[in-house]
């Protein structure tokens, strides 16, 4: 009984990560150089320093997602540039509360 559990959580464990493609895949579908998506998160925001940058599919895009830090702040930008056009799809302000939800949500799924 204990090994059918066992196989059957495996089984879901490895259908989960495999459901989720990587980031070494989601590179290759990229138009955008993470370079260039930097470039145009960083004209978005002036004197912005890139403190964390990912690819991944949000809001129904393959984007390059930046955290970019401002002087005189502990609030983040963040910004969303479309890996496939360049095209920003998003720009948000995080105050430093919702940073600290964000990294829980993000604890819970990992």
């Amino acid at each position: 009984m204990f090994s059918l559990m066992l196989g059957m959580v495996l089984g879901f464990v490895a259908v989960t990560f495999a459901a989720q493609p990587s980031e070494t895949e989601l590179m290759k579908q990229a138009k955008i150089t993470k370079a260039e998506a930097e470039q145009i998160a960083l004209a978005k925001v002036s004197h912005g320093v890139v403190k964390s940058a990912e690819i991944e599919k949000e809001k129904g895009h393959l984007v390059w997602s930046f955290d970019i830090a401002k002087p005189n702040t502990k609030d983040i930008t963040e910004i969303l540039v479309d890996a496939k056009t360049g095209k920003i799809i998003s720009t948000q302000t995080e105050s430093p509360r919702d940073q600290a939800k964000e990294a829980a949500a993000d604890k819970k799924q990992n």
